[in-house]
């Protein structure tokens, strides 16, 4: 089957099956995509669901309709908003893309690949996808799902990452000049609805009369994948200290490395063999409880220690925020598990005089 049959089989599918985003314009629609709403979207989709990302996508175009109300956002008011969504470094980049659109480009997103490429956060990915859906650029799209239809339909074995050099340029072949957007989009929705990593749909695929990998028999092994390296474990304290008023002892990441500008209880350093490195001085409680979490490249496992003190604790870093001003769910992940430990364990008066 040709290019331009694989592309007309692939389009008409979309337009009677496309998946409803709020990002989204309708198959096929005379409007355009917005491309503000494209941007945050692609943003908040990288390495996250689509389930986990439409309550924040909705949340944060009701309270920033437009890339200026959102340039002139506060950081910590865009951090707490993100906060759960995981990969912090997006937020930080979001503010700071929004602010160079606003202050380099009045207001407007270039509308080529090349002048996406220019703004903060926004890499070959984005960049692709912005052009194609909301510019109608013929750029090809290329994320996990896609890769993964490349790779079966043109029955590619070599294993990723190596392969994707390979995929791309299938990928671009396959890209029209006509709605090339909603082309992207078909793909997407392909590989997320039928053509998925574990059990293909192949029976119902619009592709199946041109997929090479299911004339072969091993759509269902591909894309191949070279094994994962191992996973470290690194090790770490994390302090809980409570007032009497209810205050909790907050500091602010700081700006550059893992969740930095966030909100969070206070730690000591993560490796192999950590030391404590109270933010106060006080008697500390070993409940015996342990925070355990899972970023990208790593595991952590942290030692809880709480503390309850007076009204006059002088910090040595951080400082006591009331409880009315902050919401638990301001906190990442990680330190919401460390909130959620902490605030349940009682400490015993006697003990807690040290």
């Amino acid at each position: 089957m040709r290019e331009e049959a694989i592309g007309a089989e692939l389009l008409a599918w979309y337009d009677a099956n496309a998946r409803v985003l709020p990002w989204r314009v309708p198959p096929g629609s005379d409007a355009m995509a917005d491309p503000y709403r494209v941007w945050m979207s692609e943003i908040m989709l990288q390495q996250t669901t689509v389930a986990a990302v439409k309550a924040y996508f909705e949340r944060f175009t009701t309270l920033w309709p437009t890339v200026t109300d959102l340039a002139a956002a506060e950081d910590s008011a865009v951090m707490g908003e993100w906060a759960g969504l995981g990969y912090y470094a997006r937020a930080r980049n979001l503010l700071k893309c929004a602010r160079v659109v606003v202050a380099d480009h009045g207001g407007a997103f270039p509308d080529t690949e090349e002048g996406l490429l220019t703004l903060p956060g926004i890499g070959p990915y984005t960049a692709a996808a912005i052009a194609s859906i909301a510019f109608n650029r013929p750029a090809p799209v290329m994320d996990g799902n896609i890769e993964r239809v490349m790779s079966r339909l043109f029955c590619v074995e070599e294993p990723l990452p190596t392969s994707k050099p390979t995929l791309k340029v299938h990928a671009t072949r396959l890209t029209p000049t006509h709605r090339p957007g909603d082309h992207a989009q078909a793909l997407m929705d392909l590989g997320a609805t039928i053509c998925t990593p574990k059990s293909p749909a192949c029976g119902i695929c619009p592709l199946m009369s041109a997929c090479a990998a299911r004339k072969a028999g091993i759509a269902a092994e591909l894309p191949r994948k070279l094994p994962k390296k191992t996973k470290p474990t690194r090790f770490g304290y994390v302090y809980f200290a409570r007032r009497a008023d209810g205050a909790l002892l907050l500091e602010t990441r700081p700006d550059k490395g893992l969740l930095g500008g966030m909100l969070a209880l206070p730690t000591s350093e993560w490796n192999d063999a950590p030391t404590e490195a109270p933010p106060l001085a006080t008697h500390w409680h070993d409940p015996g409880a342990e925070v355990r979490h899972t970023f990208t490249h790593f595991h952590l496992r942290m030692a809880l220690r709480v503390a309850d003190v007076s009204q006059d604790a002088t910090p040595e870093r951080g400082e006591f925020v009331p409880r009315a001003q902050f919401s638990p769910s301001t906190l990442p992940t990680v330190f919401r598990k460390a909130f959620d430990l902490g605030r349940g364990v009682t400490i015993d008066a006697d003990l807690a005089k040290g």
